[in-house]
């Protein structure tokens, strides 16, 4: 008989994996769990703070809402040399979700993580505004402008630390709670090379959809050239690889790795871990199925916490 059910909890970075958030806190919720305390770094922050701030069900609504034409709508292009995308229309999109409003006055406390380009520090949010906190934790390098805050240069917090379990504000007593939506992936060497030209192309699809032009060609190009190669047989395993998915891949095997040492550093009571994989980081239009695995995976690991 579980007679603790008060929650710290966990939610980590990941793009539109961390929709999969909404569905997690559904499953506490309806086991009967009471969340006291929440911190979350980039998609993980933006769920925290709709939460904290009592509006998850009207934030689900919306991201049910969203099409890949309203994923377009809300992208504003950069011209900048620093970014492809201002943000701000995300921002302005949230807004209309929950107004304005300081971090410290929400019902629910919240901490949110961003990371430091100049310091190489994390950035703790307790207090201020939520907003410019949030746009600070989901600012993904070279795809968000940076943020200016109080002379620093503000980046993803999932860059330092993509679960910030160490940094959710505790009640003694507290069940540690966490999502970790950049599970181990599995992809390895064994794959067969037609896996292989799936999994590179994958990328270049899933995780770059709306680049400028140029950049998309480009893309496009090494993609027919690798199936060229796959029709010829000589497919290697360097065949598989350009230079937007080995950046991207280096990228994902450093989240993996630091959330690996987080989880080791500060192991929680409960842990729903959805692979990298399982979804794409711009798959925003596939809300229902994220946010129902979200639910799925949450229940398995409550399942297993309350049969010990």
């Amino acid at each position: 008989m579980i007679t603790n059910k008060h929650v710290a909890l966990v939610l980590g970075s990941g793009g539109a994996r961390g929709l999969a958030h909404i569905g997690a806190i559904e499953a506490l919720e309806q086991r009967g769990y009471k969340i006291t305390s929440v911190s979350g770094c980039s998609m993980g922050s933006i769920i925290a703070g709709m939460y904290c701030a009592g509006r998850l069900q009207e934030a689900k609504e919306w991201f049910l809402s969203i099409n890949r034409q309203r994923i377009f709508q809300l992208t504003d292009f950069s011209i900048t040399g620093n970014s492809l995308v201002k943000g701000k229309k995300v921002i302005s999109a949230l807004q209309q979700i929950v107004p304005e409003c300081r971090i410290e006055s929400l019902p629910v406390p919240l901490t949110l993580v961003a990371s430091d380009l100049l310091t190489t520090d994390e950035v703790i949010f307790r207090s201020g505004s939520l907003f410019e906190a949030i746009r600070a934790s989901i600012s993904i390098p070279l795809f968000f402008q940076p943020v200016q805050w109080q002379g620093r240069l503000l980046v993803d917090g999932g860059i330092l630390n993509p679960l910030p379990l160490s940094q959710v504000q505790r009640t003694e007593g507290d069940l540690l709670v966490a999502v970790n939506i950049s599970g181990k992936d599995g992809l390895s060497i064994q794959h067969q090379s037609s896996d292989l030209l799936r999994i590179a192309q994958s990328l270049q699809e899933r995780r770059l959809p709306y680049l400028p032009k140029a950049v998309k060609q480009l893309s496009e190009s090494v993609t027919n050239r690798l199936t060229a190669i796959e029709r010829a047989k000589r497919l290697s395993l360097q065949g598989t690889v350009n230079y937007v998915t080995m950046l991207d891949r280096m990228s994902d095997m450093q989240i993996q790795r630091n959330t690996a040492l987080a989880l080791q550093l500060t192991p929680p009571d409960i842990l729903a871990t959805m692979p990298q994989y399982s979804f794409g980081t711009f798959d925003f239009d596939r809300a229902d199925a994220i946010i129902a695995e979200g639910h799925r995976l949450m229940s398995e690991a409550l399942d297993a916490y309350e049969s010990q």
